[in-house]
């Protein structure tokens, strides 16, 4: 059972989960509402009134795998065993990891890798929030906050699902109980309840009913077309598509440790990451500015030019004042990590770190 901080305890009250989604259906409504009881908390994540990602604390990874698990008896270029390779990237140590939906970023890795396509992703991302949001429903006490900036605001999406219509499969009687009865505490609710609940959001829901095509992320500067699905059981619900070619994001990184650099290009799949390792920190400005990286992970300790004064110098350019930068050293004192905002580096990536570190900070700053 997860332990909350004792200021969560205060704030429980009754909840009524159905009137909560109806305040972020809205068109205007973009971010993530999050809602804490005692056997843990829910997270849901929407965009223009639409749902985007949900998912349960407790059982964050379990869903996913028992999904894809699924998923892999249909689909040829996903592995059986893809949940090991999962775990291991993106579990090992989450503990200790500022990121709140690591499981996010494994959907994204699997699309990157071309295990799955968007749009078996998107389906993924909808059986999930069925089960999440099931397990949601039931819920009697607890307390909610509602955050205008998210995780998922630089990541890209890959579905934009109907809250309403998702409700209305959870009600359904062959819905009921199915999705997440291991997913969440049981409460008992009885089928009246529910209905009544349901017509209760019906009435209530925020409906904007324009024509017009709302506004989609742009990933990478691109605006994916919008697809939608043609089955009842999905109309109404859009499904974005990434662009058919794939990108290759070239991480430039310094480091005057040889070791360093061939480490990083292991951790890298080539057919996603193109590595450009450089040892000379002196050197390395020049070739930053000819190859207009995604991303730079730089080292601090090096002769010549530390990786503070290569920052500051790279952020006076104009082409890389929002390139993100990634300091890398073993040092992991306040002072160094106060002198890495100084230069307005992006982020921090401590030595030694696994492969999952690497993923995680590179997912987080440039997809």
């Amino acid at each position: 059972m997860m332990t909350l901080p004792i200021n969560r305890y205060r704030f429980f009250q009754k909840l009524q989960p159905l009137s909560l989604l109806k305040k972020i259906t809205g068109k205007s409504v973009t971010g993530c509402l999050q809602v804490f009881s005692r056997s843990g908390s829910w997270s849901i994540y929407v965009d223009e009134g639409k749902l985007i990602y949900a998912c349960y604390s407790e059982k964050m990874f379990e869903p996913l795998y028992r999904n894809l698990q699924r998923l892999s008896q249909q689909i040829s270029t996903l592995p059986r065993e893809i949940h090991e390779q999962l775990r291991a990237i993106f579990e090992t140590g989450i503990e200790n990891q500022a990121i709140p939906n690591p499981d996010y970023l494994a959907i994204c890795w699997l699309v990157n890798q071309k295990y799955i396509s968007p749009f078996q992703a998107a389906m993924l991302i909808e059986q999930l929030a069925l089960e999440v949001l099931e397990s949601f429903l039931n819920l009697e006490e607890g307390s909610y906050e509602f955050i205008p900036e998210s995780f998922l605001d630089d990541m890209p999406k890959f579905c934009h699902l109907n809250l309403r219509l998702l409700v209305e499969r959870c009600q359904t009687p062959q819905n009921v109980g199915k999705a997440s009865r291991s997913e969440a505490p049981n409460h008992q609710t009885s089928p009246t309840s529910q209905s009544q609940r349901l017509e209760l959001f019906k009435i209530n829901e925020l409906k904007s009913k324009s024509k017009s095509t709302p506004n989609s992320f742009r990933t990478n500067g691109y605006r994916p077309p919008i697809y939608s699905l043609n089955s009842s059981e999905h109309r109404g619900q859009r499904i974005t598509e990434p662009p058919v070619d794939k990108k290759i994001y070239t991480i430039f990184c310094i480091d005057d440790s040889p070791t360093v650099l061939n480490t990083i290009q292991s951790y890298l799949d080539e057919q996603t990451f193109c590595v450009v390792g450089v040892t000379d920190s002196l050197k390395a400005l020049m070739q930053i500015v000819r190859t207009k990286p995604d991303i730079i992970l730089l080292d601090i300790s090096m002769p010549n030019l530390d990786g503070y004064e290569l920052c500051s110098l790279l952020r006076k350019h104009s082409h890389f004042k929002n390139t993100p930068v990634i300091i890398v050293s073993e040092k992991v004192g306040f002072i160094d990590r106060a002198k890495a905002k100084m230069v307005k580096a992006s982020g921090y990536l401590t030595k030694p770190f696994t492969q999952g570190d690497l993923l995680k900070v590179i997912f987080k700053h440039i997809i």
